[in-house]
């Protein structure tokens, strides 16, 4: 374990990484120390934060004096420098190469193709009151099937999770972006059994951390389907 200072997380748990690292730290009990930053209100366009991180994005991770920005290898220094479970981020060389193919393959997949259908079905219509785009939107749900095709039958196929028989920061990573729609009222995974039970045993995986991290999103989708009176 580290000493000194406490690490320090500086997280918008509306945003998909952020929940991740907030999981992999609660479910592992890493002593950490929350540092809400909110989006929607500009903090991290402040001076303050973009001294920590000029590209004024979340997650950011002070350990000491070491600051580390994106979340890919926020998770990773996480699970190599603390103590938790190996499976984590194995050190076998083609387990752990298993976990990088998929983070590496994520952020031009999953990520964007996920947000995007949050974005053009709860952002845009509220940041300008406008209806949603069916157009845009139906387009980016088919980029979104395919890539949950490619989950299925590239990285998934017979296994439990995505790189293998134990969860690895890959799983976090893709959960907490496919769980994005869900604040529009959409499960993504609707359709889907082989990724709603991979799905379900992420959940069982890290316990209540996966709810606690979700719970922001989880109101989101509340506030929006709550029947009128």
């Amino acid at each position: 374990m580290a000493s000194g200072r406490l690490l320090e997380v500086y997280v918008d748990l509306l945003s998909q990484p952020c929940r991740a690292v907030k999981i992999l730290l609660s479910c592992n009990r890493v002593p950490h120390r929350i540092r809400t930053v909110a989006l929607r209100r500009g903090e991290n366009r402040s001076a303050e934060f973009s001294r920590l991180n000029p590209m004024q994005k979340v997650p950011v991770m002070v350990d000491g004096d070491f600051v580390l920005t994106e979340s890919d290898a926020i998770l990773k220094y996480i699970a190599t420098k603390y103590d938790v479970p190996e499976h984590w981020y194995p050190r076998q060389p083609e387990r752990r190469a298993r976990v990088d193919e998929y983070t590496a393959w994520h952020h031009s997949n999953t990520r964007p193709h996920a947000a995007k259908v949050f974005i053009l079905e709860v952002l845009l219509p509220a940041q300008t009151s406008s209806q949603v785009d069916e157009v845009r939107l139906n387009r980016a749900l088919s980029d979104l099937d395919a890539t949950l095709d490619k989950l299925e039958s590239m990285f998934l196929r017979r296994q439990p999770f995505l790189c293998g028989d134990d969860i690895t920061v890959a799983d976090l990573l893709a959960v907490c972006e496919l769980m994005q729609p869900l604040g529009g009222g959409r499960d993504v995974l609707q359709d889907r059994p082989q990724l709603q039970r991979w799905r379900s045993r992420v959940q069982t995986a890290v316990g209540q951390s996966f709810d606690e991290a979700h719970a922001v999103l989880y109101s989101i989708r509340d506030r929006r389907h709550r029947p009128r009176m």
